[in-house]
């Protein structure tokens, strides 16, 4: 086994982890590894061809694979280890702090000893037994990731009539690029009452090609003996339950399933970490540290992004919070606040605030409203937005002097109509 030491790892060469390398090099952390399971950094950046990447990170108009080579480009310029092909298969935290990566590259396992790690390992697509899509297993089942990487990285079109389950922004973006190559986009089905995606792609992605939109309706079945033939379609109730002779078919011989993400924190449970069950990733504090002192995560794992620029953005804040974990020995653990999810909010990271420092929430709403306010209670913070939806983040930032006011044990975050 080879063995080496670091003063920080990094997990996940996507853009989260690849902004926390740049970061934490600049800062002056001068060893770091960053370990990749792919042999192409980036994440999932280089199959996205589509634009509207970096608006808010670089202040342009990006496509996937130009936001993935501007993060590349700026990596190069580092000293930083990268550890391509690699597989991160544990963290062990040792009584004195000191974390060990144990994974294995090319068939040679290695373990790497390191005074903090940055955990951006990124998320998985759902599957359709996860989504609870019953039926034959034809192939021409794939999910949007493997379809994009079909078409986008080999050039081959998965299918000429085409249904694509899930309207988020994925699977709208799916239906417009099968329809400039060629193919029938059939219909794309939603099972909410409201399209998973922005509005901008609702209309640029499905209006503009005519494409059908089947909300409060679930694909039931596959059908096909080896390929697929059709799908069976149902509309369904108030409580999401088909509604009785409510059924209907459509042919096609592909089925592109954009059902959802869920971050990929298997390693990080094993070692210790608490899971919030509302994001699916790991709970932090305003340091973006689990709860794992000196295990930091950032991007997809933490909290699914609307914006990629968003998963950037935490991987810099990150490499911040390890630079002074690394620099001082800890981070400043007394008075810590939780944040209470009140009404409306599905979902918010940070979950835990220490009130010494400015704080940026991401959050996500549960059902879509107009004319609302996003109340931080204890603090009297009031932050009105036209709209909320629940595919769409809300960013909020709150000072540390408005935090400091914060005197109880939490502070509940509310959506208001107004």
């Amino acid at each position: 086994m080879r063995e080496k030491q670091r003063d920080l790892v990094i997990i996940g060469g996507g853009p989260a982890g690849l902004a926390a390398a740049v970061k934490a090099w600049n800062l002056g952390i001068k060893s770091i590894s960053l370990i990749d399971e792919s042999e192409r950094l980036g994440g999932l950046l280089p199959q996205c061809i589509h634009p509207g990447f970096g608006l808010h990170y670089f202040r342009e108009d990006l496509t996937g694979p130009e936001f993935a080579a501007r993060l590349i480009e700026r990596l190069r310029e580092t000293g930083v280890e990268v550890l391509s092909g690699a597989h991160a298969a544990q963290i062990e935290v040792e009584p004195g702090g000191l974390k060990k990566v144990y994974g294995y590259r090319y068939g040679e396992a290695f373990k790497i000893g390191s005074k903090a790690i940055i955990y951006a390992a990124g998320c998985r697509e759902r599957t359709r037994f996860e989504a609870g899509i019953l039926g034959d297993r034809p192939s021409g089942v794939y999910t949007a990731g493997e379809a994009q990487t079909l078409m986008d990285i080999y050039g081959i079109l998965p299918g000429k009539e085409i249904v694509i389950v899930g309207s988020g922004d994925v699977g709208l973006i799916m239906a417009r690029r099968f329809a400039l190559e060629g193919a029938r986009v059939k219909g794309v089905v939603e099972m909410m009452p409201y399209p998973g995606g922005l509005m901008r792609n609702i209309v640029q992605c499905l209006e503009d090609f005519a494409i059908p939109l089947y909300l409060s309706h679930i694909v039931a079945e596959i059908k096909g003996s080896r390929k697929v033939e059709s799908v069976k379609i149902a509309k369904v109730d108030d409580k999401l339950s088909p509604v009785e002779g409510s059924s209907f078919e459509i042919k096609c011989d592909a089925v592109i399933l954009a059902v959802g993400l869920k971050p990929r924190t298997e390693i990080l449970a094993r070692a210790g970490a608490l899971i919030d069950d509302a994001t699916g990733g790991p709970i932090v504090n305003d340091w973006l540290e689990t709860t794992i002192p000196g295990v930091f995560a950032a991007g997809n794992v933490l909290v699914v992004n609307d914006l990629v620029d968003y998963a950037a953005e935490q991987g810099e804040w990150a490499a911040e919070s390890a630079f002074k974990f690394i620099s001082e020995g800890d981070l400043p653990r007394s008075g810590v606040k939780r944040l209470i999810r009140g009404r409306n909010v599905r979902l918010i990271v940070p979950q835990l605030v220490s009130c010494l420092r400015d704080v940026v929430f991401y959050g996500r709403v549960s059902v879509p409203e107009e004319d609302v306010a996003i109340r931080f209670e204890e603090v009297g913070k009031v932050f009105r937005l036209p709209a909320v939806r629940p595919p769409e983040m809300f960013r909020i930032k709150i000072s540390a002097s408005d935090l400091s006011m914060l005197g109880g044990e939490k502070l509940t975050v509310n959506i208001v109509r107004v």
